[in-house]
């Protein structure tokens, strides 16, 4: 059965058995499938939008009808080259992800995310994190690095994809239109330096406390593990070490919230309002 909507075609998909389906359900449990195909899933209204402001393509898109009509919004910025597919219901609930989805789930081409294209401002702002591993985490220090505006995220060796659909769910799809790099210590260390940004490694150890350190300048801070912290590599390399006050009983702040006090603290340095 064909439904044609304006200029798109749409197939309709009654079985789990579809290899459409089935390639879908391997793209979001896989990162492996995600490298290899150099596709991820992404799905809602809203994070489709921002992927498509970020410039990402989008690949094809799975609509449930009988849940919403196609939004005008979406329909009008994609172009026309995508193929549409609609979805039964108990197909799409199979692949959704969210109980309140609005019934779109887009099939989407991963960027490189190469650290030479990270443009930088004048006086840039760079949150590095080594080995991420819990993509809620990464989702949630996005939405502070949106918040804040910083010129980049910079991930070094990481555990995690940065297209795991639990780190786009977390990140309300802010991931797409902020400047993310992947790439090894090593060669962010390099980049760093040869872009002069002082680095200052979170280290609950460090004799120096956050709001002492002078961030009104171009920096970078450098977030470890929960479970480790940082590695000797940033210990042993970065230009100081800092640390946030913990009065309480545990030693440790989630990374995210770590990561927020002391991006807010150099946007309060630099004048943030």
């Amino acid at each position: 059965m064909l439904i044609f909507v304006h200029y798109y075609i749409m197939e309709t998909i009654t079985s789990f058995q579809n290899p459409k389906v089935k390639n879908i359900l391997l793209l979001q449990e896989k990162s492996r499938e995600r490298k290899r195909q150099g596709l991820f899933v992404v799905e809602g209204k809203r994070e489709i939008l921002l992927a498509l402001e970020g410039g990402y393509n989008i690949h094809s898109l799975f609509l449930c009808g009988c849940l919403k009509p196609l939004s005008k919004q979406v329909e009008q910025k994609l172009p026309r080259q995508v193929k549409f597919y609609d979805l039964a219901k108990a197909v799409f609930d199979k692949l959704a992800y969210r109980e309140d989805s609005d019934g779109l789930i887009a099939v989407v081409e991963a960027k490189s995310n190469m650290l030479d294209k990270v443009r930088l401002s004048e006086n840039p702002f760079i949150v590095v994190l080594e080995a991420v591993e819990k993509p809620g985490n990464l989702g949630a220090i996005l939405r502070t690095v949106d918040a804040a505006q910083v010129d980049a995220v910079v991930i070094c060796d990481p555990l995690c994809d940065v297209y795991n659909p639990n780190a786009i769910r977390s990140s309300v799809g802010c991931l797409f239109t902020l400047q993310i790099a992947v790439s090894t210590s090593e060669e962010v260390l390099t980049w760093l330096k040869h872009n002069g940004i002082k680095s200052f490694a979170a280290e609950l150890q460090a004799s120096r406390w956050y709001h002492e350190a002078d961030m009104s300048k171009a920096c970078a801070v450098i977030m470890g593990t929960e479970a480790n912290g940082l590695t000797d590599f940033w210990l042993k390399n970065s230009d100081a070490r800092i640390k946030i006050p913990m009065r309480g009983k545990i030693d440790s702040l989630n990374v995210s919230v770590s990561t927020a006090v002391l991006t807010f603290e150099a946007m309060r340095q630099r004048g943030f309002k």
